[in-house]
């Protein structure tokens, strides 16, 4: 498979798009990234790595983070952890507080808000540094150790905290969150200020695309039951309520982020990940969705 020359024809068709997207502005500091930002990196598990555009240059991970957080959280617990979160796509809004007081303040699944503030609680229970164990657990996924967070959004998005903190306060009213709600909020807002490139993005994210492995490792970081798991999470709730529209368009295992970035696996194949910072309505990368689209297509294969 010629990966270079499939993405050089994504690259090209990526310059005469206009996109129609918008650039996430409920985190000001986000409002400030240029819109015109575009990169591409595919990590193979035998064909080495390919990239274009903005590739190397760090963005605000945000809701990406939660893949990381959840499979942090299941090398600690069992299946018990799934007693306080759902598995369910939530077919509503990621941070929608309709649905969490319709189901007693179980969240639908880790990858919307309010299941990822109870990861943070898990997280926050379960470590006894919780900021600097989830960073050291995210720089040893992408084998980078100066992978930190961006101050700036950090300091915006907790400014601006007030829907999250609806939604943690609701499920502490049902007895769903142990620990004290600032700390946890802090938590939740300090893994998605994390900044990473989608050349580190695709590295971390190689245990998904392996059974829990690097790629041509021994090293078992999360068991393949785990890591199927958390693929199928990604499939059918990666993507907030369009999560069904991505796998009908292309077909991998995912997760987005307001940011702009996206990050797919096809498991023994590859791990591909995408920034665009305009968003679409359903708040996932406009141009980033149609380059994904684009990857199978061209090389006609996805996980279906």
């Amino acid at each position: 498979m010629d990966y270079h020359l499939i993405l050089q024809t994504i690259k090209n068709e990526i310059q005469s798009l206009a996109s129609t997207g918008t650039v996430a502005t409920y985190i000001p500091e986000l409002a400030k990234v240029p819109p015109n930002k575009f990169g591409m990196h595919i990590n193979c598990m035998s064909n080495g790595t390919h990239s274009f555009g903005d590739s190397d240059e760090r963005f605000s991970i945000q809701s990406i983070s939660k893949v990381f957080s959840l499979t942090l959280a299941m090398t600690l617990m069992g299946d018990e952890l799934f007693d306080r979160v759902d598995v369910e796509p939530s077919g509503d809004p990621f941070n929608s507080l309709f649905q969490l007081e319709h189901e007693e303040g179980i969240p639908r699944n880790p990858f919307i808000n309010a299941g990822a503030l109870v990861i943070s609680d898990i997280l926050i229970s379960k470590l006894k540094h919780p900021k600097k164990e989830f960073l050291a657990f995210v720089r040893k996924l992408a084998k980078d150790k100066s992978i930190t967070i961006d101050q700036n959004v950090f300091d915006s998005e907790l400014e601006h905290i007030y829907r999250n903190a609806a939604l943690i306060n609701l499920m502490k009213s049902f007895g769903n969150i142990e620990n004290d709600i600032e700390e946890v909020l802090d938590l939740y807002v300090y893994q998605c200020a994390i900044a990473m490139s989608c050349a580190e993005l695709s590295k971390a994210f190689e245990i998904y695309a392996n059974s829990g492995s690097f790629f041509n490792s021994e090293e078992q970081l999360i068991t393949s039951r785990k890591t199927k798991r958390i693929n199928a999470i990604m499939q059918t709730c990666g993507f907030y309520d369009e999560a069904g529209e991505f796998s009908f368009r292309v077909g991998l295992p995912g997760k987005s982020g307001v940011g702009g970035g996206i990050v797919a696996v096809h498991p023994g194949q590859y791990t591909v990940a995408v920034w665009s910072p305009p968003l679409n309505p359903r708040g996932n990368s406009e141009l980033g969705m149609y380059a994904l689209e684009r990857l199978t297509t061209l090389t006609g294969l996805s996980i279906f």
